[in-house]
């Protein structure tokens, strides 16, 4: 794990733990770095759709894991 210094705008980090519903400044960071890298993701396999390298869209991949498949 990395130590990392950074200055945060306080109101938007008190914000993000109020809206993630979590405790430490650290689990928001982590989470939104989570859901930044997820949503890149899945926005460069929504460019693939139709590319004949990927058969699922965006969607049904989202489908599929959320069965349990992945």
């Amino acid at each position: 794990m990395n130590r990392l210094s950074i200055t945060v705008d306080p109101k938007l980090l008190e914000e993000s733990k109020r809206l993630a519903g979590v405790k430490t400044k650290r689990e928001a960071v982590e989470l939104a770095l989570r859901d930044f890298v997820r949503s890149h993701r899945m926005q460069e396999l929504a460019e693939l759709e139709g590319s004949d390298l990927v058969d699922m869209s965006p969607a049904d991949l989202r489908r599929w894991r959320e069965a349990g498949a992945g």
